[in-house]
C-alpha cells in the first residue's frame, strides 16, 4: 500500500497488540463513558450517596452516586466496580451489577463533546461506606430512600429517582426536542 496520508477515500488501521489503533479524530469526538453506580440495601430501604465537597471539579456541597469515568480499555462494569470502591470502600462483584438506567448528556464539565452514564443497582457488596477521597467528597454515608437530599446532581439524581419508582430506564439532558 503506498504511503499516502490518510483521508477520506482511504482507510487506515494501526496494529497494537492485536486490537486496532483509533484515529486520532475519532478519539478526539468520543463522548465521555462513566459508570455511577446504586447501592440498594433493600431490607433497610437505603442506599450509599455521597456529597461532593467544595474542592469538587462540579456540583460543590451537591449529593451524588459514586460515579467515574471509565479509563480506556476498561469495561464498564470493571469502572462501576473501581469507582466504588475508590471512592466508598464498598466492593460489588461485576456479574451482581444490574443495568438500571441510561443517561445520555449533551454536554459535561469534563465532556464537551457529551457523556453516556451507565447507572447499575447493586443489592450484593461487602464492606462499610467510608470516604476514602476526602478532597473530593465531603461524606459518604447511607441516606433513607425517603430522604433523597434536594441538593442533588441533576442528572444522577434524575436517574435514582427513576429507579426507585420502577420510572424509565433512559434520560437525556441538554438534547434539543425534536
Amino acid at each position: 500500500m503506498p504511503n499516502n496520508p490518510p483521508d477520506e477515500g482511504n482507510t487506515v488501521t494501526q496494529q497494537t497488540d492485536d486490537q486496532p489503533k483509533a484515529l486520532k479524530p475519532a478519539l478526539e469526538s468520543m463522548t465521555l463513558l462513566v459508570a455511577a453506580v446504586i447501592v440498594h440495601d433493600k431490607a433497610t430501604n437505603r442506599v450509599v450517596l455521597l456529597q461532593r465537597s467544595e474542592n469538587a471539579k462540579f456540583a460543590q456541597g451537591r449529593w451524588d452516586l459514586p460515579v467515574g469515568k471509565s479509563e480506556p480499555g476498561e469495561p464498564i462494569t470493571e469502572t462501576a466496580v473501581r469507582e466504588l470502591y475508590e471512592e466508598t470502600g464498598l466492593t460489588v462483584k461485576p456479574e451482581s451489577l444490574k443495568v438500571a438506567h441510561i443517561i445520555h448528556g449533551a454536554w459535561g464539565v469534563e465532556a464537551p463533546n457529551g457523556f453516556l452514564t451507565v447507572v447499575f443497582a447493586a443489592h450484593e457488596w461487602t464492606g462499610e461506606p467510608e470516604n476514602r477521597e476526602p478532597r473530593k467528597h465531603a461524606q459518604v454515608r447511607w441516606v433513607d430512600t425517603d430522604a433523597i437530599p434536594e441538593a442533588f446532581v441533576d442528572t444522577t439524581a434524575c436517574a435514582l429517582h427513576q429507579y426507585l419508582n420502577d420510572g424509565s430506564e433512559v434520560s437525556l439532558d441538554g438534547w434539543s426536542a425534536a
